[in-house]
């Protein structure tokens, strides 16, 4: 799968996503980058290696992730 053969995403939609390497990578090559979709989609990809695919996330589903990854403070 390449970076623009998501299941379900439009032809060009993860070529024109807004990039971002997680702040938690480190100097191991393990890192990954999270990509804003115009739809207001989510994706996640292998920062090094575009070729092993890309998880694509709707909105609600992202946000329902990053709420139980990140709870809210007691």
């Amino acid at each position: 799968m390449t970076q623009d053969s998501a299941p379900g995403t439009p032809d060009g939609e993860l070529s024109g996503a807004s990039w971002h390497k997680s702040s938690h990578s480190g100097s191991d090559n393990n890192c990954v980058e999270r990509g804003r979709l115009r739809s207001g989609r989510q994706a996640v990809r292998d920062t090094t290696d575009h070729t092993r695919g890309t998880l694509v996330f709707h909105a609600e589903a992202w946000s329902h992730f990053l709420t139980h990854i990140h709870p809210a403070p007691a």
